[in-house]
């Protein structure tokens, strides 16, 4: 399964291990995920409110009754990609065995298709009853994630099996249910998108069809793996994907600025942007008169990515190319060498082709001058052979 969105919903049962949640909230953002957290009233009792807003950095609403005409439990169900309930207490499991409904988070719970996912705490007494145990086969049956809990010390003096399970376990088997890819965890990713603009005056620009939709592809396919991501956004109309530092820059000279201002910070840089080659040698102040407007004097912008590939000391660096007619796989091939890249995406845009579009097609170029053809596909699906190739390089 794929979380494109990131939308997860970590409801907080009335237990006294609900803290222990706050743990693992720190650890599904490290993974990329965009938490909003839904407690049960009792929960507030052991943890507050303003915890779940601070941490999350979201507005917290556990009452079902606020904002009726938002209809909030409709919308919750609807945008998250997985339910996740920690603790989950034998209340908690009757009702979601049983379709009860009395509370925000039971109600988002029965609304929603998504994957979900329970992790009970409680006393041993409570999780060996016979109704907990019926309840957990039904919710299991039912395709519901039920993460057996651990053995040791409970509340007081009390030993046995039913203690909140470590948090390395929990993520490991949520990771695992979900076929989240977290394997870039950790790693500092910089991507270029979109097109450049160079002023002629204070009405007109050069500039190029690049739309940004390959780059922002990478940028989220990164952050989805668990990468810190920047994104130097130039000229671009796409939303702003959430969990992502974006710089927004017009020019080649503010996008060269940038990425050099990021640029030792990073693991792999991908290079989807299109720069423009050129710029007026003078950016008029005033709007040229139709008259006057016969011809324009051109400079040679500054080469970015061979100014980095200079610089690079461990970086992965992946290029692109957008080529026409014929010769084009065998220019690629010269200027991932020019370019001291590590690998080079082309793609023939012959009649506009592959701009603003959802799928591309074209061939992996690396440094030693191999080549792979990637067949038509999605975006988001080169997006991850790219990192996939980058990562494998990495290490």
């Amino acid at each position: 399964m794929s979380l494109q969105g990131r939308e997860v919903i970590l409801g907080v049962g009335g237990g006294i291990s609900a803290y222990k949640s706050a743990d693992l909230l720190r650890r599904l953002q490290e993974l990329g995920l965009q938490i909003s957290v839904v407690p049960t009233r009792a929960s507030l009792n052991f943890v507050g409110k303003a915890t779940w807003e601070a941490l999350s950095h979201r507005p917290v609403n556990e009452n079902l009754w606020n904002n009726i005409s938002d209809v909030a439990h409709i919308k919750s169900a609807q945008i998250a990609d997985a339910i996740i309930v920690a603790p989950t207490t034998a209340d908690l499991l009757a009702k979601f065995a049983h379709g009860i409904a009395d509370d925000l988070l039971t109600n988002i719970f029965i609304a929603s298709s998504a994957p979900k996912i329970l992790i009970p705490a409680m006393h041993t007494e409570m999780w060996e009853n016979a109704a907990t145990v019926n309840n957990v086969q039904t919710l299991r049956e039912r395709g519901i994630l039920v993460i057996e809990p651990d053995t040791g010390r409970l509340t007081g003096d009390d030993v046995g099996s039913g203690r909140y399970p470590e948090v390395t376990r929990l993520i490991s088997e949520i990771s695992n249910f979900l076929n989240l890819r977290s394997d870039l965890l950790g790693r500092k990713i910089l991507v270029s998108a979109g097109g450049t603009r160079e002023a002629i005056d204070p009405v007109r620009f050069i500039a190029n069809r690049s739309t940004g939709k390959q780059g922002y592809a990478i940028a989220i396919a990164a952050r989805n793996r668990g990468a810190e991501v920047v994104l130097i956004s130039a000229n671009v109309t796409l939303p702003d994907p959430a969990g992502i530092e974006i710089i927004k820059v017009e020019s080649a000279d503010q996008m060269s600025k940038a990425l050099s201002d990021n640029f030792s910070g990073c693991e792999i840089l991908v290079m989807a942007a299109a720069v423009a080659d050129a710029k007026p040698a003078t950016i008029a102040s005033q709007k040229i008169p139709k008259s006057q407007y016969g011809a324009i004097d051109l400079v040679e912008n500054a080469d970015i990515l061979k100014s980095l590939t200079t610089q690079k000391a461990k970086q992965i660096i992946i290029a692109f190319a957008a080529e026409t007619g014929e010769g084009a796989l065998e220019r690629a091939k010269a200027k991932v060498i020019s370019k001291g890249a590590d690998l080079l995406y082309l793609n023939d845009v012959s009649e506009g082709a592959i701009f603003g579009q959802d799928v591309t097609q074209g061939w992996i170029v690396n440094f030693s001058g191999d080549v792979s053809k990637f067949e038509t596909a999605g975006k988001d699906t080169l997006a991850d052979e790219l990192l996939n190739r980058a990562l494998l390089k990495l290490s």
